[in-house]
């Protein structure tokens, strides 16, 4: 799975961007984009919105493979929004869980 903090970290960096000046781009807090790197916390699809607006790419090219565009569905969007609410802990667990069910 694509690490979606080293991916806007990389672009930030292309950039010459601080962790502020992002801040500042997106128009998001510098408290909330330091916040996510400390805590290694996928942002949420709004603030990954905004980030994206900041870059000015979309989406489906953040979190695509080898720049190859992805489109998310409603229900993959509304599943990353949660998943961006659980600490490392659930997130590991809820691997777990997929990995399980996974065939």
């Amino acid at each position: 799975m694509k690490n979606i903090l080293e991916t806007i970290t990389k672009y930030r960096l292309e950039r010459g961007w601080t962790e502020y000046q992002l801040a500042e781009h997106s128009g998001l807090p510098q408290s909330t984009i330091s916040s996510q790197y400390r805590k290694d916390m996928v942002p949420s699809v709004p603030s990954l919105e905004k980030i994206c607006n900041a870059f000015g790419i979309t989406l489906s090219h953040l979190f695509a493979e080898d720049d190859a565009p992805v489109t998310l569905t409603h229900s993959q969007k509304i599943l990353l929004e949660k998943w961006s609410k659980l600490n490392k802990e659930q997130q590991d667990i809820l691997f777990e869980l997929i990995d399980k069910m996974h065939c």
